[in-house]
């Protein structure tokens, strides 16, 4: 076997390849690239379960970032469990490392902050886990296999930079400490396969844009995070593929596709302390709203017809998916929408189902990735019209340290911040890329998301 290492670099693209990369633009000079076509919808769970398993969203059944858990008659974004992850026909699926210790049962395999990292079959695990106290608060940890790692892990590197992974003050940080924990997982524990995820360019992009002058030196950052890795690997001779997996384009501007819905009567909300909360179960069709894809659940079957007119006349929307038009994308699974609605390639779409501002759920104005029915890149900001943040911000933590009940109301609700956004297909020019340290190990031409499992074996044992 050879040990063999993966980067994902997350929102690389190959237009973005060039001056400001210079340690990837060596690989791509020393080895070659090759455009990687990835999977609808392209974000995070969806791609990184194809990448696993080999399988498409409608066998692995990964059909989002989250999805409308009917059973529950709730929406359940990121979630952690492996066993999410099915394979053809609902049963078990077959990952990369389950494939691997079949050939050789000596091998091994670290996944390092890649999604569904709890209770696989990975020997080695390390994800964010941050621990709820009953009083509000949030606080920074990681959830590690073994368990003893953890422990590890916080004394050597200290505790994980949660608030610097995802939110207004997301930066290199997190992506910093993921590359040193990989570092030292590697060098104590010499795993066959490494999956390493580094999101830091992903969040700069939604920002700022792809075209944004200061998206250089967010390149500049990543890669020299990169090269630092390429090189502790390469000299311990593992072999390296870089990825990524989707791009990032330009959006004016988001689809409010929830407010179109409830408009039209579709759309029902619970009012609670005088604010408004999504009543799905409630309601006739409502909309998982996931970057530039929005399953849509419809309760009656008749009204699929009154729904999908209604979301092709909105003003954003480039297509929507019936059943016929879900199994030709290969999303045709009980977990995903009656119907499926694509943004066009300039617009996104948002969850927000209010129509006044005022009525606005309180965790509308928070970070809380797991309350909120639909994914919002609106929390990558702080509020432009609070006029002191920093103060506002520091008299909310002085409130938690003394032990005070608070809202970390920082948040705006303005989606004309983001500036750019990912899920539909994308030009191979403008998409995600693949490279290697070991390019005869790759076919010629463009690679497929679901070919990703086989080319790591190939790495792995050839």
């Amino acid at each position: 076997m050879h040990p063999t290492v993966v980067l994902n670099v997350v929102g690389l693209s190959r237009n973005l390849l060039g001056e400001a990369t210079p340690n990837l633009s060596r690989m791509v000079r020393d080895f070659g690239v090759r455009p990687l076509t990835t999977v609808l919808p392209a974000v995070t769970c969806s791609v990184q379960s194809t990448f696993t398993t080999g399988l498409l969203p409608r066998d692995h059944g990964c059909v989002g970032n989250g999805w409308y858990f009917r059973d529950l008659a709730e929406v359940w974004f990121w979630r952690q469990s492996n066993h999410l992850v099915e394979g053809r026909g609902g049963g078990a699926s077959e990952k990369i490392w389950d494939a691997a210790k079949k050939r050789d049962p000596s091998f091994t395999c670290a996944k390092l902050f890649w999604w569904y990292n709890m209770y696989s079959t990975a020997d080695l695990a390390v994800t964010p886990r941050p621990l709820y106290p009953a009083d509000g608060r949030k606080i920074p940890d990681i959830y590690t296999e073994p368990a003893a790692l953890r422990e590890e892990l916080n004394d050597r590197l200290g505790a994980f930079p949660l608030f610097h992974f995802w939110g207004p003050k997301a930066d290199l940080r997190s992506s910093r400490w993921i590359a040193d924990c990989a570092k030292h997982v590697y060098t104590t524990r010499k795993p066959t396969l490494t999956l390493v995820y580094l999101p830091h360019l992903d969040y700069s992009l939604q920002k700022l844009g792809p075209d944004h002058p200061r998206i250089a030196s967010e390149l500049r950052q990543i890669d020299g995070v990169c090269g630092d890795l390429m090189d502790h690997f390469g000299r311990q001779g593992a072999r390296i593929i870089v990825l990524s997996e989707y791009a990032i384009t330009k959006v004016r501007g988001a689809v409010h596709i929830n407010r179109a819905l409830r408009e039209a009567g579709l759309l029902r909300v619970r009012e609670e302390l005088g604010l408004e909360k999504l009543d799905a179960g409630g309601s006739e069709a409502f909309a998982v709203a996931d970057h530039q894809v929005a399953h849509v659940y419809v309760r009656r079957k008749e009204r699929l017809s009154e729904v999908k007119r209604l979301l092709e006349g909105l003003d954003g929307v480039e297509r929507v998916l019936d059943e016929e038009g879900k199994r030709a994308a290969f999303l045709d699974h009980p977990r995903s929408g009656d119907l499926v609605a694509i943004a066009n390639a300039d617009t996104w779409f948002s969850y927000y189902y209010w129509q006044n501002d005022d009525k606005a759920p309180d965790f509308a104005r928070t970070v809380d990735i797991h309350r909120k029915p639909g994914y919002d890149p609106v929390e990558l900001f702080v509020d432009p019209k609070l006029k002191l943040p920093a103060l506002r911000v520091g008299a909310r933590v002085a409130q938690k340290m003394l032990g005070f009940r608070m809202l970390m109301d920082v948040i705006p609700l303005d989606t004309s911040l983001v500036q750019g956004s990912h899920g539909r297909p994308t030009d191979e020019a403008h998409g995600p890329v693949l490279l290697s340290t070991e390019p005869s190990l790759l076919p010629e031409g463009a690679i497929a998301a679901t070919s990703v499992k086989d080319i790591v074996l190939r790495h792995l044992f050839a």
